[in-house]
Order: structure tokens, then C-alpha cells, then sequence
């Protein structure tokens, strides 16, 4: 399969705006011709999409998926009251969609530690176009677009600091618990569309042992609508500033009580708010169910994405201040873009062997063809004043192929007090190609043909074991197993011919990270909580290349460890019959050995090598409520808060002393503020405050703090949803993220300015 590639034409975009209308014509069509109701829509868990559910509260999505149907009793007299009492008995029929998220609420609810479900059918009422708009709320989580489109960054308690925006690593990333992130922990290529999942649980830290993950950042599992819980129809249009249209239509059906299948399709265009900062996405998710027997389910998934990006580039501070919606001289003569094809393909059986035990097998392919001018020409005047012209002594474009094979295998079984987990993940990853010299986004000379693998194999072990019904202690041991390999051969980019300047690292890690967390119920609907684990993870294949590259040879990383000890409440309570406050607060401290910083003398080089100490540490929060104005319910207000406090630093090093590491703001805090009516409208402020970061590892060049008001507001019932949203109203003017340096001086092209002024909004129908 070919790549589309951008060659310097005004616009360079496969699907145009005409095509998405085309597009949402063919979806509104099919649609037409989709029987109502062969779906069943699970229900929100709340309000609050960003919920942290307390220990022991039973909602009407719990109570609908117990075993045993409940009985609900009711009598009739007649007038005179000489007829006998009849009593008549109803039985609550739920469907798998209340199955899942009411298992993946009672996990959330016995963990230890920071762990958030996100429902994402609340993330309809505004406006996504990015994965960092789905972390808006998740405490803990720096999350932020560097350009508007899907270049996204993201630090889950301060991991990936160094490459702002390169491999992402640190956090794991899973659909259906079956893996997206690539076996050697890298996100470089692409990121899950979380409009195309249900709902998500993010675990922070090592609370995400459940998924195996050994990464200091977590995991976040996302689960995928099926014809059983997702509408029989849906169709949603958004629109707004700088170009930006997205495109979005479904369709399922339970065909029969053995099979079911449901289709999506997706589209984004926009122009953005900088120069050479279009994109054109298209993306197709399915998914085909086969009950095989009353036990045995069988599911298929297949998706498809092709994401084309232009890059803007960084600006000076000088820049920024003059015109930040500019391009960089570079972005516009290098054609800076990232152009992303992926195939992905998945099954997963689950046997539920019976009423105490059950049995997860999958297994998942993805294919990814990468296209990636990222360098412009770098030109040096060897003869000064004299007759020769300056000579190109640096440019980059990657133009590789990266296949991952993923295979997980989880054991359930309740034993008497005991819920038990066994399980075990094997990945392994294969990326080849080349970095060509880039002229103006064409390949022009290969300079290195690069081969890189890597295997993982994680064993884990976890038991929630009910001490009695206040106490619930929870050991976990989990084995991580990992080799890494980079081949790096140089070549000359003008006759073909090998330069001998070869690079060959090639190492294989393993280590043993045991975890205890102990919980205690104060109430039935609220907990505190504390946990201690190790950490182990390797380098990604990117740290192995960055270590090499400009050091011919085959020295490698070590891997970072860690110990880690959190403490945290979670809980919500009711004030009468129409209020309610919910809670979740975890404050963590982790000394980490050898943690892997990419340390980068001058832009454009970077040189990743391993920190003897370091310390990670924060608080991490969410408060939410719902208030009655009337005593009615008619009226409410439902105000949310999400704040998290950084520190992270050096740890006595004989280089950078107690420094900060960059990146991380000290403090961030994101909410709102809503009126809603009980008939589905709702309008009010949101708010962003962050605090400063640092943009080098000495600490000399300082990105200053800022504030960002917005408004939502919008109206939805079963079927309908629309909103508008306005973003940045007072147009302040902020750095959103940046590159980072060993040290930065006064005039580093380092800056992404943040989006000005916007308006965006949206409506959706859904049978």
C-alpha cells in the first residue's frame, strides 16, 4: 500500500470538504435503510463523565447486571376496597453493554490508587479533535495539542518530559485490553480516536499492573461500542474555526442471537490557526460479534486510518511575540509533515468458564507506513565570503514501516475472599526504513538504513483479597521480560556506497516489580487508600537510536527502576434526595533510578543517556457535585474541578544539582462550571489555569504560567445533542507546549503557541 505524500502543492490533502459531504450523505443514506432499534444504548454513569466511583455505591447500572433478577412489587385496591390485593413482579433485563461497564466500574472501585473511568458518551456534548481533549478532565494527566491537530503530548505522573513530542512512551495504550502502544512502549506514530470507544479506564502509575503495563505514566484501556451497546444509528456533523469539519457515522445490528456487527466512519479536515498547519483524516472502525455458545464469545476488529498533518514548526520567543500564528522558515522550506497509514486487525475470545471463573485470549496486528519530512536543509558557508555556495550538512525525512504483533491471555477466577487475576502480554514490533535527506518534503539521498525490533513479555499476578468487609488487601507481582535491538548502517546519500559508520546496540532487560495496596471502606460509598510498588522499564528503540546515532557503536541504555508509594480517598456523598458531592484524591512519591532523559546539546540533536536519580512526586484530584436549585431537580448546577500539583527533579546530580525537570507545569487546574435544566439544556464556563514549566534541564529559559476562559453550553435527550462551544474568549496568547534542551538560550526556537479565540459547534442523532 502506497502513501500519499505532500509535495509542496497549495492543497495537499486526499480528503477535501467535498468528499467529507459525500461522505455524509453515503452515512445518512445507510443509516436510512438501518432498522431502528437492532442496537441497545447503555446508559451514562453519571453526570460527570470523568467519575471516580466510591467504594460501595451501587447505581442503577450495578444493580441492573446482578445474576438474580430483581423483583419490583406494586399493588392494586379497587374503589370500595373489597378486591383482593394483586401483587405483580417485574424482572430487570440488561444487556452486555451494562455488563462491561458495570465490571470495569467494580475494578475502578477496588483499586488502590489513581484510577479514572471516563464515560465517552458525555464527550459528545463538546467539541474532540484529539486525544487531549478526551484527558481534559483525567487529574494527573498533562495532555495538550501542540498545533491543534493530533500531534498531542501527554505526562502521566512526569513521564516522557524529554521528547515532548517524539516517541511518547511512558503510557500504555490499549483497545479492548489488546495493545495499540508498540511492543518497545512507543506511541510515535499515532494515537487512539477516543470518539470511537464507549467508555475508557485510565491507570495511573503502577495501578495499571492490571493490563500489565510497566510504564511509569500507566495504561488506558479503551473499550469499544459493539451492536449490543451502541446505537442502531448515529450521525454527528462539528464544525467551526480555523477550517475545522469532522464527519462521524454508525451503524449496527444484532443480526441474530449469534452474530452482530457494527461499522463506523470518520472524517477531519482542517486548516488550522498557523500557517502549514492543514490536516485530512479518515478513519473506519468495525467490530463483528459471534456468540459461539452460551460460554464462548468471539469478537473481530478491523480498523483503518489515514492521517495526513502539515507541521508549522517551533518559533523564537521574538517570533511568538510578533506573529504566533506563523510558520517557521523551516516548516514551510522543509514541508514539514506526518503522514500515518494503519491497518489494524484484532480478535478476542472470552470463555466464561462458569459463575467464578472466566478466560480472556486475543491477539492483535497492526501495520503502520510512516512518511515524516521533519528536518529542513541545514546549510553551512564553509568559505565564508568566497565563491562557493553554502553546503547542506544536515536534513532529515523517515520513511519507514512498523508492524507490531500483540497476544494477552487473562485468568479470572472468584475464590471464596479472593478475586484472582493471572495473566500474561508478548508483543513484539519490526520497523524498517530509512532517513533520506529532505528537499522541500521529497526524499533526496539515503543516509541511514535502520532496522529496529523489539519482544516484551509481562507476567502478572493480582489478587483482591476481602480481609473482611472494611478491608480489602491487594498483592500483585508482575515479571517484565524485553529485548531491544537497533541496526543502524550509514550510507552516502550521493553514490549509494556504505560509510562504515554503523550502529548496533542490542540488549535484553528483565526485572521483577511486586506491588501491595491495602484499602479500607469508612462508608459504603467512600474509601482511603495506599499502595507501594516497584517500577521497571526498559528503553524504547527511539532511546536506543538517539543514544547511538551520533555515537557510532553499540553502546545501550539501562533500564528504569523505581520505587513507588501512594496514599489517596475516593467517595461521594449525598446531601438529601437531589445533592451530591464526589471525590478523588491521591498524593504519590517515587524514586526513580536511571530514569532515560533525552538531552539535547543544540535543536535537532538529541542524545538520550541515563539519570543517576530522580524523584517524582504530585497530587492528583478531581471534585465534582451536583446542587439543586429549586428543590425540584429541575434546576441544578453541577461544578467540576481537576488539579494536579507536579514535582519532579533531580535528585542531587552532579550536573544539574535539585533542578526541575522541564516540561511539567508545577500546578494545573482545569473545570467548569454548569447550569443544567432538567429538560437537557445546559450552558456555563470552563476554565484552564496552569502554572509555569521550564523549557531546559538547567532551568534557564522559563515558559510563564497562563489562564484560558471558555463557555459551553448546548441541549440533548435520547436521540438529539447539540452544543457550541467558545474557547480562549479573552484571545490570550500562551505557549500550549515546546521543545526541550539541555540549555536554552534567550533566542531557542523552541515555542507551539496555543489556539486563539475559537468557536466550534455540533449536533448529533442517534436511534
Amino acid at each position: 500500500m502506497t502513501i500519499t505524500k505532500f509535495h509542496n502543492k497549495p492543497r495537499p490533502f486526499l480528503l477535501s470538504r467535498l468528499t467529507c459531504n459525500t461522505l455524509a450523505t453515503a452515512i445518512l443514506l445507510a443509516l436510512a435503510n438501518n432498522p431502528a432499534g437492532a442496537g441497545q444504548r447503555a446508559q451514562p454513569l453519571d453526570n460527570n463523565p470523568y467519575r471516580q466511583v466510591a467504594d460501595g455505591t451501587e447505581t442503577q447500572e450495578d444493580k441492573s447486571v446482578k445474576k438474580s433478577a430483581s423483583r419490583h412489587h406494586a399493588t392494586i385496591t379497587t374503589p370500595d376496597k373489597t378486591q383482593p390485593i394483586i401483587e405483580l413482579e417485574t424482572m430487570v433485563v440488561t444487556g452486555k453493554s451494562d455488563q462491561k461497564l458495570a465490571a470495569a466500574r467494580a475494578e475502578v472501585e477496588l483499586s488502590p490508587g489513581g484510577v479514572s473511568l471516563v464515560d465517552i458518551k458525555e464527550l459528545h456534548e463538546r467539541n474532540v479533535s484529539s486525544i487531549a481533549d478526551f484527558f481534559r478532565y483525567v487529574p494527573g494527566v498533562w495532555a495538550v495539542s501542540q498545533f491543534g491537530n493530533e500531534q498531542v503530548t501527554f505526562s502521566s505522573r512526569g513521564s516522557n518530559l524529554d521528547s515532548t513530542d517524539f516517541d511518547r512512551n511512558g503510557v500504555k495504550f490499549l483497545q479492548d485490553g489488546l495493545p495499540v502502544t508498540a511492543a518497545d512502549g512507543n506511541n510515535h506514530n499515532r494515537l487512539i480516536d477516543p470518539l470511537a470507544a464507549s467508555f475508557a479506564t485510565v491507570a495511573r502509575g503502577a495501578n495499571a499492573l492490571k493490563y500489565g503495563a510497566s510504564t511509569l505514566g500507566g495504561a488506558v484501556d479503551f473499550t469499544t461500542p459493539t451492536a449490543h451497546n451502541g446505537p442502531a444509528m448515529n450521525l454527528s456533523l462539528n464544525g467551526g474555526s480555523f477550517g475545522q469539519f469532522l464527519g462521524r457515522g454508525t451503524v449496527s445490528r444484532v443480526f441474530n442471537d449469534s452474530l452482530d456487527g457494527l461499522l463506523t466512519v470518520e472524517g477531519r479536515v482542517w486548516d488550522g490557526y498557523r500557517a502549514h498547519n492543514q490536516q485530512d483524516r479518515f478513519g473506519l472502525y468495525s467490530n463483528f460479534g459471534w456468540q459461539i455458545s452460551d460460554s464462548i464469545v468471539n469478537r473481530t476488529f478491523v480498523s483503518y486510518l489515514k492521517n495526513n498533518q502539515e507541521l508549522p514548526g517551533q518559533l523564537t520567543r521574538a517570533q511568538f511575540d510578533t506573529n504566533p500564528n506563523q510558520a517557521s522558515r523551516q516548516a514551510i522550506g522543509g514541508n514539514l509533515q506526518l503522514n500515518v497509514e494503519t491497518e489494524r486487525v484484532a480478535n478476542k475470545t472470552t470463555w466464561t468458564i462458569d459463575d467464578k471463573s472466566s478466560l480472556d485470549i486475543g491477539f492483535s496486528f497492526e501495520n503502520q507506513q510512516l512518511y515524516h519530512p521533519i528536518v529542513d536543509k541545514v546549510l553551512v558557508d564553509f568559505d565564508g565570503p568566497g565563491p562557493l555556495p553554502p553546503r547542506e550538512v544536515f536534513s532529515l525525512l523517515v520513511d519507514s514501516i512498523q508492524q507490531d504483533w500483540g497476544t494477552s491471555a487473562r485468568y479470572n477466577l472468584h475464590l471464596d475472599s479472593h478475586e484472582l487475576l493471572l495473566g500474561v502480554n508478548f508483543g513484539t514490533n519490526s520497523d524498517k526504513g530509512g532517513n533520506y535527506r529532505n528537499d522541500g518534503g521529497r526524499r533526496n539521498g539515503l543516509t541511514n538504513q535502520i532496522t529496529k525490533k523489539a519482544d516484551n513479555v509481562e507476567i502478572f499476578a493480582q489478587d483482591h483479597w476481602h480481609i473482611t468487609d472494611k478491608w480489602t488487601l491487594t498483592p500483585a507481582l508482575q515479571g517484565v521480560f524485553a529485548h531491544r535491538e537497533v541496526n543502524n548502517i550509514g550510507v552516502n546519500p550521493v553514490t549509494n556506497a556504505l560509510t562504515g559508520i554503523n550502529s548496533h546496540p542490542d540488549a535484553n532487560y528483565s526485572g521483577i516489580n511486586p506491588s501491595l495496596g491495602l484499602m479500607y471502606n469508612m462508608t459504603k460509598n467512600s474509601s482511603v487508600y495506599g499502595n507501594v510498588s516497584r517500577l521497571y522499564e526498559p528503553p524504547t528503540n527511539f532511546n536506543l537510536a538517539d543514544n547511538t546515532i551520533t555515537n557510532a557503536g553499540g553502546a545501550t541504555l539501562k533500564a528504569m527502576e523505581g520505587t513507588s508509594i501512594e496514599i489517596g480517598t475516593r467517595g461521594n456523598q449525598n446531601f438529601g434526595v437531589l445533592n451530591s458531592v464526589s471525590w478523588d484524591l491521591s498524593l504519590y512519591y517515587s524514586w526513580l533510578h536511571n530514569e532515560i532523559l533525552s538531552v539535547s546539546p543544540v535543536a535537532g540533536l538529541s542524545l538520550a543517556k541515563n539519570i543517576d536519580s530522580t524523584i517524582h512526586a504530585g497530587v492528583e484530584g478531581l471534585v465534582s457535585a451536583k446542587l439543586d436549585i429549586d428543590g425540584k431537580g429541575t434546576h441544578s448546577l453541577e461544578p467540576m474541578l481537576t488539579f494536579t500539583v507536579n514535582h519532579f527533579t533531580f535528585d542531587d546530580d552532579p550536573l544539574y544539582g535539585n533542578n526541575d525537570l522541564p516540561a511539567a507545569p508545577d500546578y494545573f487546574l482545569r473545570g467548569e462550571v454548569l447550569y443544567r435544566h432538567a429538560s437537557g439544556f445546559f450552558l456555563g464556563p470552563t476554565y484552564d489555569v496552569v502554572g509555569k514549566r521550564w523549557a531546559d534541564f538547567e532551568n534557564t529559559y522559563k515558559i510563564d504560567s497562563y489562564g484560558l476562559l471558555g463557555l459551553r453550553t448546548g441541549w440533548s435527550n435520547d436521540h438529539y445533542k447539540v452544543f457550541f462551544e467558545a474557547r480562549n474568549l479573552l484571545d490570550t496568547a500562551y505557549v500550549t507546549n515546546h521543545n526541550v534542551l539541555d540549555r536554552a538560550a534567550a533566542n531557542a526556537q523552541i515555542l507551539n503557541p496555543g489556539a486563539p479565540l475559537s468557536f466550534y459547534g455540533g449536533m448529533e442523532i442517534s436511534f
